[in-house]
């Protein structure tokens, strides 16, 4: 069988990714890109996809993803590291950080057929990592260039490390080598020959952008060569979030299918045939992204970007509101601030138009609440996130019986916003607040 029919027709250990994907961004960003690259080298010369083109990605089966063309396929481990810890120092570390033990385990089970490769934010330490990286490059020329691998005194050692920390970070490939349930043991020369024909077939994809930066580098590093050679124009970041919709979707097992949510029925009849690799794929179509896919959210993408930008935030236009946001308060804050004030003007209203002292109180606790502010801000102004959570504080702290009645520390932080409101209290420098309602006014009108 071929790598491809391999990959299709032999059903993996486990299946958690298509359930915990929606955690990684980063991977369907990382799959995204490689079906780009695909896409890209699947075009003509004048930059059309053929129709026979067959190339697709299959997301969370055998590993990570799976790239798909003709009869050959490369499973594709991506492991995003943190910059903390993010060179690969040790083999242990690449083979159990970073999946080689579980990629060699799977091109081992799928008859060593297909290509390998890690893709990673990691870089790859000087010492024995750089090792396994030389060692794949020599083993890969050994096989392209039609020579039987060998392991030769160069490359013995870290051969025979990265063959012990697989065996010791998959117990599978350990009860396999060691003839566990009837099967032959396999020798120390021999593992270490499978693990140099691992090594002809694995490519070390490192040093790709942290996930903190990949929204902003991919559309530029990953979609902007694929219009070029299109020779289309239009808004990158819009083709790059179309593109890497499709694998939050597949990714998840989440993509449309033909049959849609119908059940299957009358399957496995009495006399019915095995699967072919056909068969199964047709069953995966929820997790596959073929590059008409690709062409057509590209496509889709430039003729519709209205469906593809990001949401815009449409911020409250009340001189509070744009006090606290100017401050660096958060929109939930804003959004309470505005309730607290409703809620303060209510209950002065209800107080003032059924007792006739109830101005002078009303007066008499205003001005207690800007000494208070007043007091809050120090000699300097307060950020206002800080002074937002400062005065909460301080209402906190005011005894019960010395608020009016029926008020309560919340109600009376809703009378400092009322004085907000009225550019009395600030939550930062002072600026000119009615320019700034204009302005934002006049932006949300252009863009309406």
């Amino acid at each position: 069988m071929t790598a491809a029919e391999m990959v299709l027709s032999v059903v993996p250990a486990e299946d958690s990714g298509s359930d915990t994907a929606d955690r990684y961004e980063w991977q369907a960003a990382m799959a995204a890109a490689d079906s780009l690259a695909l896409y890209l080298r699947s075009l003509d010369d004048q930059g059309r996809l053929p129709h026979d083109c067959d190339g697709r990605v299959l997301c969370e089966w055998q590993e990570d993803w799976v790239l798909l063309e003709g009869d050959d396929a490369e499973l594709v481990s991506g492991k995003h590291r943190d910059p903390s810890v993010s060179a690969f120092t040790t083999v242990n570390k690449l083979a159990d950080e970073g999946g080689l033990a579980h990629l060699f385990e799977r091109w081992s089970v799928l008859d060593e057929t297909p290509l390998c490769r890690l893709v990673t934010t990691g870089g790859i330490a000087a010492g024995d990592p750089q090792d396994v990286l030389a060692a794949c490059d020599y083993f890969r020329q050994m096989r392209l260039s039609g020579v039987a691998i060998t392991v030769t005194d160069d490359h013995r050692n870290v051969v025979d490390k990265l063959r012990e920390s697989i065996a010791r970070y998959h117990s599978a490939v350990k009860s396999r080598w060691k003839g566990t349930g009837g099967s032959a043991p396999v020798s120390k020369d021999k593992q270490c020959t499978e693990v140099a024909r691992f090594l002809s077939m694995l490519r070390l994809d490192h040093g790709k952008p942290q996930r903190a930066h990949i929204e902003y580098a991919a559309p530029s590093m990953f979609a902007q060569p694929v219009l070029d050679r299109l020779a289309m124009s239009g808004r990158v970041a819009v083709v790059w979030e179309a593109v890497v919709r499709l694998f939050r979707a597949r990714m998840r097992a989440k993509g449309p299918i033909p049959s849609a949510a119908l059940p299957a029925v009358m399957a496995y009849r009495v006399g019915a045939s095995v699967p072919t690799a056909n068969d199964v794929e047709r069953d995966l179509a929820a997790r596959i992204v073929t590059m008409s896919d690709i062409d057509i959210a590209i496509r889709t993408a430039l003729a519709m970007p209205a469906g593809y930008e990001p949401v815009q935030r449409v911020p409250l236009t009340t001189r509070l509101a744009v006090k606290m946001n100017t401050g660096g308060c958060s929109d939930n804050a804003v959004e309470r601030a505005e309730h607290l004030r409703m809620e303060y003007q209510d209950y002065w209203r209800d107080r003032i138009s059924g007792d006739a002292l109830a101005r002078v109180e009303q007066r008499g606790f205003e001005r207690r609440l800007l000494r208070i502010n007043d007091e809050a801000n120090d000699s300097v102004s307060v950020a206002g996130g800080v002074l937002w959570r400062r005065l909460q504080q301080r209402m906190d702290e005011l005894p019960s019986d010395s608020l009016p009645a029926g008020m309560d520390a919340d109600l009376a932080l809703g009378g400092l916003c009322e004085w907000a409101n009225r550019c009395k209290v600030w939550f930062g420098q002072r600026f000119d607040v009615d320019a700034v309602i204009a302005r934002l006014r006049a932006e949300r009108e252009a863009a309406s």
